[in-house]
């Protein structure tokens, strides 16, 4: 019996100049709201040893950008990039980056409004009341939310203990190319599903309680996301957008805790300016990633990201094993 593909997602269309400059206005401000609090008791250190450049910061953002949605964990990329680059050397550089590693994130998370504001529009009505459908896709991303909030909160210390390591981070993107490889293979994802508007209370609960496995860099949380929302019957393309906009409330509540505990400490050792490039360039590369992974889905499927998830988690092994990385 043949198996009905669904296509992941409709071709998004490309933005326009104006508003492609609002977004990026909106960009700067929701990066300033992520650190101000914190700076408000910080005083800058212009003179600082400790410096992020402007390559640097253009490299990190790329980084960033072009991995956040793609399943392949976009904190397993900056981490091994920080450790490439030498940014975490000392114990003021290496949590002045991490921090940033969160933060650069409002780039991402801009690109995504942007590009889904029509479906995010929807859910505004459906808080409003104006639309059923809209409320239903906001109820379950608020739960799947919630749930992946309580275990992550519930596990931090263990995860930045035990697993925030290249070997440990190898070893996910390993087993997850395995993983994808073997879904791809069996035809998990070539399934007709159900549409997003369909999703349950349940659904949204399974959903999130996988999404935590995410915690563990390395994992990808688009990754897994994607993988839960077809175990529970959608079909890739509904999939698909649901870990965009999942993403959007988990990235957007990460990169919050993160300016408020860290941004005085980022902004004393990196300064403003380069660090702002950087989330500028997150924004634009997440952008042309989405649209290209969305693109690619529609004719190729995911067993390209298996590969890839492979060959780097090898390559990151070799790098520890030569002590490129440590």
């Amino acid at each position: 019996m043949s198996r009905s593909v669904s296509r992941p997602t409709r071709r998004l269309q490309m933005p326009s100049p104006r508003r492609l400059l609002a977004f990026a206005g909106l960009t700067l401000v929701a990066w300033y709201a992520s650190v101000t609090p914190a700076m408000a008791s910080s005083v800058f250190q212009d003179g600082s040893e400790i410096e992020l450049t402007v390559l640097q910061a253009i490299i990190l953002g790329l980084v960033e950008g072009l991995t956040e949605y793609l399943p392949v964990s976009s904190t397993g990329h900056l981490l091994v990039t920080n450790e490439l680059l030498g940014l975490n050397d000392t114990p003021e550089s290496e949590a002045a980056i991490e921090t940033y590693a969160i933060c650069i994130q409002v780039g991402a998370i801009i690109a995504v409004l942007f590009l889904y504001w029509e479906r995010i529009r929807q859910m505004i009505d459906g808080l409003l009341g104006r639309s059923e459908e809209g409320r239903q896709i906001l109820i379950a991303v608020i739960i799947a939310f919630t749930f992946t909030a309580v275990v992550g909160l519930s596990t931090e210390s263990f995860v930045m203990d035990n697993l925030f390591g290249v070997g440990p981070i190898a070893a996910a993107w390993i087993v997850g190319g395995i993983g994808i490889l073997i879904l791809s293979r069996t035809g998990w994802f070539d399934n007709a599903g159900r549409e997003l508007g369909t999703l349950t209370w349940q659904n949204a609960i399974i959903i999130g309680l996988i999404q935590a496995l995410a915690v563990w860099p390395g994992v990808s949380r688009s990754m897994i996301t994607i993988i839960g929302a077809v175990l529970v019957g959608l079909s890739l393309r509904a999939a698909v957008e649901f870990s965009f906009l999942l993403g959007l409330l988990t990235l957007t509540a990460a990169t919050a805790w993160a300016g408020l505990g860290g941004g005085a400490e980022l902004i004393d050792t990196f300064g403003v300016t380069t660090p702002l490039i950087g989330l500028v360039i997150a924004f634009v590369s997440a952008m042309a990633a989405v649209k290209w992974m969305v693109a690619w889905l529609n004719d190729k499927g995911f067993e390209l990201f298996g590969w890839y998830r492979i060959a780097i988690g090898i390559l990151a092994f070799g790098l520890l094993a030569t002590g490129s990385i440590g």
